[in-house]
């Protein structure tokens, strides 16, 4: 079983097409085409490269993106989130511009390169060191990124794209349900969610 990308690396080939509805969860100090350009701690995908190669990550639904971002280090079952945690989250909509390709870490994907989710997309963060490596051999094998099923939520499907591949206009805003989570109808249907997974959230200060 593998648990570094093989070598050659000649993964299944995803196509993520042109119009395609997507969801970001991100600060509200950025938009929501704009990618990482190496701040932060390390993720399962990022950083590589030098310089490093920025990264954007999405989810086929704003639940998926919710959970892969707020919940991402909450235990699953009842349990309890601060506000704090989120009051500067946002969740706009975005969709590609032209057909992005993508290497798949999914079904027949995983099977293809001789590995399982668990030891790729389903780890720990202290394995970061590790998984990192895939999206390292997708971007040298040309893949304007990873697509994979969400270990938060495993309905749906989730991405990440490579800010030198993925190039300004390639993601563009579209018109949809953005919310702020702060507050107002953003904040209620976070809340409601969040409820249905026996999670409530708790506000702290004056």
């Amino acid at each position: 079983m593998r648990y570094v990308p093989p070598k050659p690396f000649e993964p299944q080939e995803y196509v993520l097409p042109a119009g395609s509805h997507l969801f970001r969860v991100f600060s509200n100090s950025r938009t929501v085409d704009k990618f990482n350009p190496g701040g932060g701690d390390p993720t399962r995908f990022a950083f590589f490269g030098d310089p490093k190669v920025p990264v954007l990550y999405a989810a086929d639904t704003e639940e998926a993106a919710v959970c892969e971002s707020i919940l991402h280090d909450v235990p699953p079952g009842p349990g309890q989130i601060l506000f704090d945690s989120f009051q500067d989250k946002v969740c706009a909509p975005l969709t590609p511009t032209r057909d992005l390709r993508l290497a798949s870490l999914m079904g027949d994907g995983l099977r293809m390169l001789g590995t399982e989710a668990k030891h790729v997309t389903g780890t720990m963060s202290t394995q970061y060191h590790r998984t990192v490596r895939w999206a390292e051999a997708a971007h040298a094998a040309g893949f304007d990124g990873l697509v994979w099923v969400s270990n938060k939520r495993n309905t749906d499907r989730t991405y990440v794209f490579f800010g030198d591949s993925v190039l300004p206009g390639d993601l563009k805003a579209f018109k949809g349900p953005g919310r702020i989570f702060a507050a107002g109808t953003g904040f209620d249907w976070l809340v409601d969610y969040l409820a249905g997974l026996g999670i409530d959230v708790i506000i702290t200060g004056p």
